[in-house]
């Protein structure tokens, strides 16, 4: 018998697991960016609301808040 493969051959199988390998990991990895640029967009405030808790917590005054949203609209 006469096993004349080559190292394409041969090792044709271990090249295609690490090409799917690549395959999928790069799929994994496109979905988490395209997610987590969803998620992070949701939870980005506006300067109005980040001034709006400001005054809630009481680190500013009435004036100051009045003052500061007449800058900002």
């Amino acid at each position: 018998m006469h096993w004349d493969y080559g190292w394409g051959m041969g090792f044709g199988w271990l090249f295609m697991i690490i090409f799917w390998v690549l395959v999928v990991l790069g799929v994994v990895y496109l979905l988490k960016l395209v997610a987590g640029g969803a998620r992070r967009e949701e939870n980005r405030d506006t300067a109005l609301d980040i001034l709006k808790q400001r005054y809630a917590k009481g680190e500013i005054t009435k004036e100051e808040f009045e003052e500061k949203k007449k800058d900002l609209l």
